[in-house]
């Protein structure tokens, strides 16, 4: 069943951030908020089986109240739950009882990136069982998020003439982030004809809070707008985007995304030119002047592949992020050594053509990466 990219919803409701009350999912309010989304023309949920309790309140707040064919539901298997191949069927199943949903309309191989999450879906050939499960109807559509290397995004699309859609992590702020590599991404998959789905169009909620500086540019455009608003419609605006998820935890961010999505406009030019003044100032700071030369790399007696460290450290502090700095910082350091590993002999900064103090820059960097 091919994906009509016209009949699906813009705004998808992602079950990941739901709001908490005494230590579990407040599902009064949930159900306030699925009730006006679907209210508002919109049926997709995104969870998934490591979002904590997310799959069983899909189950009571959406499953049982409403008509299991007026709603998209999508769900996902990690790579990281896998010990062996009956794993596949026993979470498989176990995400059907929770949810109580018969099937799932999109279903994700979870966080596919270069190294163990990718060689472990191959070799327990998920993509192959996955297309089992679509025999029996189980799941309608397949796919899988991802957080590699436009390199390999290339490599598995090649494999897997069989994926229907993936989805990335994608905003105006990590457009040309060197770790996220987000416009990389896009323009692999809208020139090959994959829809998108996004997630992270507004990077957690740091582009909801910006500095008042960056506010302002906002504000004298559109004054009523929000800044997550002015997110979402970068994203909305481009191509090839199916569906845009967003992790609603109170009523009034449903309420605001519901305000963006209805009747939605995309960015004028002018308003493409206002985020673009926003990200240049979000990215005007000071980074490791690091040209990636790799001089410094060919005699370290420690094998550190320095230039990719530093370019961990400027991605940090670029997008003050760490889960996907550190998580690159770890694929790193499985194959070479740690900035804690330096011994402090100087062949890098003697070959060094920008002259940076590598010694100093590498404890710094090991202060925020091996912790």
């Amino acid at each position: 069943m091919s994906i009509d990219l016209k009949q699906m919803p813009k705004l998808g409701f992602g079950m990941m951030r739901l709001p908490q009350k005494d230590g579990s999912t407040d599902r009064e309010e949930v159900c306030r908020m699925v009730d006006a989304y679907i209210k508002a023309g919109f049926n997709y949920f995104d969870t998934a089986y490591v979002y904590g309790q997310s799959e069983l309140d899909v189950k009571e707040t959406i499953v049982k109240r409403y008509p299991r064919e007026s709603f998209y539901l999508a769900t996902k298997l990690p790579a990281w739950s896998l010990h062996g191949a009956d794993d596949r069927d026993r979470i498989f199943e176990e995400q059907l009882e929770r949810t109580g949903a018969g099937y799932f309309d999109f279903y994700l191989l979870h966080s596919l990136e270069d190294g163990s999450n990718y060689d472990m879906y191959e070799k327990y050939d998920c993509f192959g069982w996955a297309m089992q499960k679509k025999a029996e109807g189980k799941l309608r559509h397949l796919g899988f998020s991802y957080h590699g290397s436009p390199e390999l995004l290339e490599k598995v699309l090649d494999k897997h003439p069989e994926t229907e859609f993936v989805q990335i992590q994608l905003n105006y702020a990590d457009w040309n982030n060197p770790v996220v590599r987000s416009g990389e991404l896009y323009a692999i998959l809208h020139r090959r004809n994959v829809p998108m789905i996004i997630m992270e169009p507004v990077k957690g909620g740091t582009l909801a809070n910006l500095v008042p500086e960056l506010q302002e540019k906002f504000r004298a455009v559109r004054p009523d707008a929000s800044n997550a608003s002015w997110a979402l419609r970068f994203v909305g605006s481009l191509p090839g985007v199916m569906t845009i998820l967003s992790g609603m935890t109170h009523e009034d961010q449903m309420q605001d995304n519901i305000r963006t999505f209805t009747d939605f406009k995309p960015l004028s030019e002018e308003e493409k030119k206002v985020v673009e003044e926003v990200r240049e100032i979000m990215l005007n700071t000071p980074l490791i002047g690091c040209t990636s030369c790799r001089y410094c790399c060919d005699g370290c007696p420690q094998g550190i592949s320095i230039p990719d460290v530093f370019r961990a450290v400027n991605t940090m502090r670029l997008y003050h992020d760490e889960f996907r700095p550190k998580n690159f910082y770890n694929g790193l350091v499985a194959r070479s050594a740690r900035a804690s590993e330096c011994i402090a002999c100087g062949q890098c900064e003697s070959v060094c053509p920008q002259h940076l103090p590598v010694i100093e820059l590498l404890k710094e960097a090991s202060g925020l990466l091996d912790g």
